[in-house]
C-alpha cells in the first residue's frame, strides 16, 4: 500500500523492518500478560510490566527550488528541491518503543527508521537504557539516552507531540545528533508550587554517516535544568564535547602540502579533537486554548563547523479539532563564512591553479555554516484520537552567501533567494 504513495523509495520495507525489529519483544510481552491473566501471581508488584508503543509520520514536502534540497536535517541524503520537487524523505519516519519496569528498575528500547545519508531507511536504536530509581526524587540511567538540550529533546522525533510539522530546523538542526551512550542522573525537587528537575549527563556517540564516513563526539558532559509552574515550562541546558570526523580529509591533506600557511589552515578547520560547546534556553506557556513557545541556542567550535546563534518563536490557537499556528526562526553565523585561503602570490601557474581549487573547496564548505530566516504558518487537524494531519507553508531565505540549512546545493545556487516549502504530514501514535 505504501509503495503506491511513495514509488521508488525504500520507505515501505524500512518501516516494516523497524516494526519487525520489536516483534519478538512484543510477542514475549503478550505471552507474559496472558500467563499472568490465567495465573495471577501472589505478589503482582514483583512481576515486570511490559508496554509496547509506537509513533510515526507519513509526510511529503514540496519546494519550488531546483538549486538545493530543503531538508529537516543535514543527516538526510535528499530532500525536496534539487533531488525532486516532491519528497517523502524530509519528515517520514516510524518508531517503535518497548518499556519494561519492575520495582525501582525500568528499561526502554526505542528503534527509529528514517532516511539516512546512504539513502537507506535502516532502523537505528535511538534509546536503549536502564533506569534505577534510587529515591522518589533521584534516578540514574545507563545506556543510550536522549541528549536533554532542547524543550523537545525527548520527543523531537515524535511528530504527534508537537504542533508544527517538524521542530524548527534552525534551532534543532544545530544538534542533529539526538542521543548519546553514557550515564545521567536526574534529581526532582519542589520549591513551593514550582517543580524543578536537575539533570547531569555524560557520554559519547559514534554516528555512521555512510560512505565510510563517521562523526565521533567524545567526553560529552552537560547540565540541564527544567522548571514547571502551572502552564509554564522552562528548560536551560549547557553541554560540551570533543569532535572527530574524517569529513573533508582530502582537502586538509591538500592544504598541508602547501607548507606552514596550509598547515595553519588545516589546523584551524580540520574537525580533529575539536572542542564544541552549546547552550540553549527555551520556554513554553500553554494555558489550554492557546500557546506560545520560544527557544534559542548557541553553538561554538573552532573548526569547519563554525558556530552560530539560533532562535525561534511560535504560537497557536486551538479551535476545537483545529489548531492554526505561526512561527518565525532565524540562525546567524558567529564566525566568518569565507576565508582568503592559500596565498597564490609567487606560485608557479600550475601550482597556483591547484591552490585556487583548494581555496574554492574550502569556501564551498564554509558556506554550509547556516545563515537563514524562516517564516511559517500552518494548521493542525486532530482527525481522531492519536492521529493528526498537518499542513504547513514556509518561506525559507538563506542569507549572506550561505546555503542556510539547505543541502545538496548545485553550482547554480544563489543565496538571498526565498525558497517556498509546502509540507503535508500525517502523525500518529499507537
Amino acid at each position: 500500500m505504501l509503495s503506491h504513495y511513495f514509488p521508488g523509495t525504500l520507505l515501505p520495507a524500512a518501516f516494516a523492518t523497524c516494526v519487525l525489529a520489536c516483534t519478538p519483544l512484543y510477542a514475549q510481552a503478550q505471552t507474559q500478560e496472558q500467563a499472568q491473566a490465567a495465573n495471577p501471581a501472589p505478589d503482582m508488584a514483583a512481576a515486570p510490566t511490559w508496554k509496547l508503543s509506537g509513533f510515526g509520520t507519513l509526510g511529503v514536502a514540496h519546494s519550488n527550488s531546483r538549486e538545493a534540497d530543503f531538508s529537516s536535517s543535514i543527516l538526510r541524503a535528499s530532500g525536496a528541491g534539487a533531488s525532486g520537487s516532491w519528497s517523502p524523505n524530509v519528515d517520514s519516519r516510524l518508531g517503535a518503543q518497548l518499556d519494561v519496569s519492575q520495582g525501582a528498575w525500568s528499561g526502554v528500547l526505542q528503534v527509529i527508521s528514517e532516511q539516512r545519508l546512504d539513502h537507506s531507511y535502516h532502523p537505528r536504536i535511538e534509546w536503549a537504557n536502564i533506569k534505577y530509581q534510587m529515591t522518589p526524587d533521584l534516578a540514574v540511567r545507563v545506556g543510550r539516552i536522549a541528549l536533554p538540550v532542547f524543550l523537545g529533546a525527548e520527543s523531537r522525533k515524535v511528530g504527534y507531540t508537537i504542533p508544527w510539522v517538524r521542530t524548527p530546523v534552525e534551532v534543532y538542526g544545530a544538534l542533529p545528533i539526538s542521543s548519546s551512550d553514557g550515564v545521567d542522573a536526574t534529581w526532582r525537587w519542589n520549591a513551593g508550587a514550582v517543580r524543578h528537575a536537575t539533570q547531569v549527563f555524560s557520554g559519547s556517540t559514534d554516528q555512521d554517516l555512510g560512505y565510510g564516513l563517521q562523526i565521533d563526539a567524545k567526553n560529552i558532559l552537560g547540565l540541564s535544568h527544567s522548571i514547571d509552574y502551572g502552564p509554564l515550562t522552562v528548560r536551560l541546558s549547557a553541554a560540551r564535547a570533543r569532535l572527530n570526523t574524517d569529513i573533508a580529509a582530502d582537502l586538509f591533506a591538500g592544504l598541508r602540502m602547501f607548507g606552514p600557511q596550509g598547515q595553519m589552515l588545516a589546523e584551524r578547520y580540520a574537525i580533529v579533537d575539536k572542542r564544541v560547546s552549546m547552550i540553549s534556553a527555551g520556554a513554553s506557556y500553554d494555558p489550554g486554548a492557546w500557546f506560545v513557545t520560544a527557544e534559542m541556542g548557541r553553538t561554538r567550535t573552532d573548526s569547519l563547523l563554525g558556530g552560530g546563534t539560533s532562535v525561534y518563536v511560535g504560537a497557536g490557537w486551538r479551535q476545537g479539532a483545529f489548531t492554526p499556528y505561526v512561527g518565525y526562526a532565524q540562525i546567524r553565523a558567529d564566525v566568518a563564512t569565507s576565508d582568503p585561503g592559500l596565498s597564490l602570490a609567487g606560485l608557479p601557474p600550475p601550482v597556483a591553479a591547484g591552490a585556487a581549487q583548494i581555496n574554492g573547496a574550502l569556501n564551498t564548505l564554509l558556506a554550509t555554516i547556516p545563515i537563514q530566516t524562516t517564516w511559517s504558518t500552518g494548521v493542525r487537524w486532530d482527525v481522531a484520537a492519536d492521529v493528526a494531519l498537518k499542513l504547513q507553508f514556509e518561506q525559507v531565505r538563506p542569507r549572506g552567501g550561505s546555503r542556510g540549512t539547505l543541502i545538496n546545493s548545485t553550482p547554480a545556487f544563489r543565496s538571498d533567494r526565498t525558497v517556498n516549502v509546502t509540507s503535508l504530514a500525517l502523525d500518529f501514535v499507537f
